[in-house]
């Protein structure tokens, strides 16, 4: 007997306008006991201000799934292209307005 979840595919559509995608250089995490909330932003040299470009909102369940799947995206990337050199973090001179998030 076969499995019905095997034959089961997600047709996921990507509009023209998604498609670009948004730039973002930090990510600000804050969670509760229900949620985590991702932030992605584009900050620029010298300027103190910057907006949010993205707002993602997802169960703690899923947050964890997406921190393995990064995890496991990451192995393979630096498997073909070397390791990622990271740099050292960068301090934010302003206050994102909410509780203290991670980038």
């Amino acid at each position: 007997m076969e499995n019905p979840q095997a034959e089961q595919q997600l047709n996921i559509e990507l509009s023209e306008e998604m498609a670009d995608g948004s730039y973002a250089n930090l990510v600000v995490i804050t969670h509760s006991f229900a949620e985590f909330v991702f932030d992605f932003v584009n900050v620029m040299p010298n300027v103190p201000k910057a907006k949010v470009k993205s707002r993602i909102v997802m169960t703690p369940q899923h947050a964890k799934r997406l921190m393995r799947a990064l995890v496991e995206n990451v192995k393979r990337f630096e498997a073909q292209h070397g390791p990622i050199k990271e740099q050292e973090a960068a301090t934010m001179p302003f206050n994102f307005g909410g509780p203290a998030g991670q980038a």
